[in-house]
């Protein structure tokens, strides 16, 4: 029961914001009474934190197997960026000025996850990018990689960039695109090209 209340609110939470979504709604949805509901979870604030906790999980669990490929870097490239074009996708632009402006214990999860997660990986992944010559060698991983996680932020911010001029999902491509050819060298430009464009016309990740 609780893994299917925690489901459904992340589903509504995304779609419709975090504020529109009542705990009412939650309880209609997964069929059961608010009562129980209020059984499994004491509050709102507490089905919020556990709902985004849990998908903080999977991504990090998504994100550590994308590195078991043996080269690791290319898959981990085109894998992780078709996780973010899911994420976007279903995401209602809203969210994320809602959390850090009303649930701020889950705004300073989402900050940790950035720089315990997020950050590390791409260090990673471009200093394992480097050793196999398919970036830059003179490039700063850690630098880079927390422009990177700045970079997507404010792709996900509609104060930055209005839903009305720019998709979250085409927007984020964009810009992965621009980051991806300023660190790449020739190799690596060859090898990810080859790769997205495989997989592409086999109907598999962009």
């Amino acid at each position: 029961m609780r893994d299917k209340i925690l489901k459904i609110a992340s589903e509504q939470f995304g779609q419709y914001g975090i504020r529109a979504i009542t705990m009412e709604d939650i309880a209609r949805l997964a069929g059961i009474s608010k009562k129980t509901l209020y059984q499994e979870f004491k509050d709102k604030k507490e089905l919020v934190k556990e709902t985004f906790s849990m998908a903080l999980v999977e991504d990090q669990q998504a994100i550590a197997k994308f590195m078991e490929e043996e080269d690791g870097v290319i898959e981990h490239l085109l894998h992780t960026s078709k996780m973010v074009c899911e994420r976007l996708a279903t995401l209602n632009p809203m969210v994320l000025l809602e959390i850090q402006k009303y649930f701020p214990d889950v705004w300073k999860m989402f900050n940790e996850f950035k720089e315990r997660i997020i950050v590390t990986d791409i260090v990673n992944v471009i200093e394992k990018g480097k050793a196999l010559g398919y970036f830059r060698p003179e490039i700063n991983a850690k630098l880079l990689a927390n422009m990177r996680v700045n970079q997507i932020s404010a792709a996900m911010s509609p104060v930055n960039f209005p839903e009305v001029d720019f998709d979250l999902v085409t927007l984020h491509k964009q810009m992965l695109d621009h980051f991806l050819h300023g660190i790449f060298t020739e190799t690596g430009r060859k090898a990810y090209m080859e790769k997205r464009n495989s997989n592409h016309s086999n109907g598999g990740i962009e």
